[in-house]
């Protein structure tokens, strides 16, 4: 099957790695659409219509990733997690059923309401101390939420206008993608945006109102913590940068980690409608990096960025798969099924023609030390190339765009518009202590010029023309946040607020 491959810049995940797109020639009357299997070997496991000749597969080994092969043990794994019980596993039938009747209604609401199924509000209303309003629901749901004004369309555009110049008197610094992904951390327009009055209170504010964590939990959302990425100034008429439907934080690691596979125990036991992706203390002792991927090394509750341009549909904008808990529960449930008639069967995506495989050691879309990958043949039943990604709504500068972290999201593959898409990337972080633990690492990279330790740690911006200093963070709030001042107490803590804000402060040295 011939392939036509571009290579582009992978910024969903924290490595200097390029991975391709992957655009087949195969026809769709193909008898044996390629599904992938994850084993990239010399002695492949293969299942009734389901080989392992996918696009993922390709996607990882034409970048010259390290493909790791699953061992038996992941065939050993799915039984553990499953058991065997008959009863247990007609009761995973039964559930895997249920949602998929679930996912095709709702693509096809998200087919035909398109980018209007992404929600929004305003920052007035995330950040009132009032009414919450009906669009937390709606955040729940969708996973994904536009907040308009976070600050002064004037402000984010001379923001920008500052980031052209930094780059233009420092081209020894690292770029992607034809030069529109910029591996600096430090500029005075980051520094100013990430301590920002308004970014910090609206992470605050979406964080306390849509997650949750028990009184005892040591987290605490009403200290957002600083983290440093990159920004992107992506070029009209731009291909490189285009990034396929993934999840960051791992892969494998979804069922292979303990604590991690706890955040999902509701699905895997059958019972997905009770699911709760906003459980915040789940996820506090997760390792999504088992096998050093690269992810991210704190725990996100928002990935999110910030616009510095009037962007829209069409013009290299986010796309999102916006039902949280039935994604998060297919891609869950995906590797304990497979489908029993050719992709080219009209009853092919019916519950009645996927059975229930605890042999197989196939994880589709998943690799080691990879993201989490998706497509239309690893996850037929998200219809990801037929309507149930969407873009999100046009944005201006100033406004934000924040997902959570198990939503399903891409790039759009072409900026079709006439102005640049630019954003920087800010993602909401609550204080806990191994968010403490990077922030260490974190402040003593800005304080040297170093790159942000989850980027490699390499000499960065060292000697750079114009970077930001700590002193350049004036705000006490952004002082904190960046780990340049101590926390202090406030009235109505919980107790695990009050642990994780002293233990913090020894880890910080304060």
């Amino acid at each position: 099957m011939a392939r036509i491959c571009e290579t582009i810049v992978y910024i969903g995940i924290h490595t200097s790695s390029t991975l391709p797109t992957c655009h087949s020639t195969m026809s769709t009357n193909h008898v044996e659409q390629q599904l992938t299997d994850q084993v990239i070997t010399a002695e492949k496991t293969t299942l009734p219509y389901e080989t392992d000749d996918g696009d993922i597969s390709k996607f990882a080994k034409s970048a010259g990733a390290k493909v790791v092969n699953l061992t038996p043990q992941y065939a050993e794994l799915k039984q553990s997690i499953v058991g065997s019980s008959p009863e247990a596993h007609q009761h995973l039938r039964e559930s895997f059923a249920n949602l998929l009747e679930a996912i095709k209604a709702g693509v096809e609401e998200i087919k035909s309401r398109g980018s209007d199924v992404v929600p929004e509000a305003s920052f007035t209303e995330v950040t009132s101390k009032g009414s919450d309003g009906a669009w937390i629901e709606e955040v729940k749901r969708r996973g994904v939420v536009v907040v308009r004004d976070v600050v002064d369309d004037e402000e984010a555009l001379e923001w920008k206008e500052k980031l052209k110049r930094y780059v233009e008197a420092n081209p020894q610094v690292t770029a992607y993608a034809n030069k529109q992904v910029f591996e600096m951390h430090w500029s005075k327009s980051q520094l100013a945006a990430r301590s920002h009055p308004n970014l910090l209170e609206v992470q605050k504010s979406l964080m306390g109102k849509l997650f949750h964590a028990g009184p005892n939990a040591p987290i605490s959302f009403n200290v957002p913590i600083s983290y440093s990425d990159r920004f992107r100034i992506r070029l009209p008429g731009d291909s490189r940068f285009a990034l396929g439907p993934h999840i960051d934080g791992g892969s494998v690691e979804r069922w292979e980690d303990e604590a991690f596979r706890g955040c999902y125990r509701e699905i895997l036991e059958g019972q997905w409608r009770d699911h709760d992706a906003w459980d915040a203390e789940r996820r506090l002792e997760i390792n999504s990096n088992l096998h050093g991927g690269g992810g991210c090394g704190v725990f996100r509750a928002f990935q999110a960025w910030l616009s510095m341009s009037s962007t829209g549909p069409k013009e290299g904008t986010l796309r999102v798969f916006p039902l949280l808990k039935e994604s998060s529960s297919y891609v869950l449930l995906r590797p304990f099924f497979r489908p029993t008639v050719p992709p080219t069967s009209p009853e092919f995506l019916s519950a009645s023609s996927w059975e229930l495989d605890l042999t197989n050691k196939s994880f589709p879309g998943s690799f080691i030390g990879l993201v989490q990958e998706l497509s239309q043949a690893t996850h037929p039943h998200l219809q990801l190339e037929e309507g149930g990604m969407v873009s999100v709504k046009k944005v201006r500068p100033g406004d934000m765009v924040f997902w959570h972290p198990d939503t399903i999201h891409a790039v759009e593959q072409m900026h079709q518009g006439e102005g640049d898409s630019s954003v920087m990337y800010i993602p909401a972080v609550p204080l806990t202590t191994k968010n403490a633990e990077y922030l260490l690492r974190q402040r003593g990279a800005l304080i040297s010029g170093h790159s942000a330790p989850d980027f490699g740690g390499g000499s960065g911006e060292r000697g750079a023309q114009g970077d930001g200093r700590p002193e350049d963070i004036t705000t006490d709030e952004g002082r904190r946040a960046m780990g340049l001042q101590p926390y202090a107490e406030w009235p109505g803590m919980t107790d695990g607020e009050k642990e994780v804000v002293r233990v913090s402060n020894e880890i910080l040295g304060w």
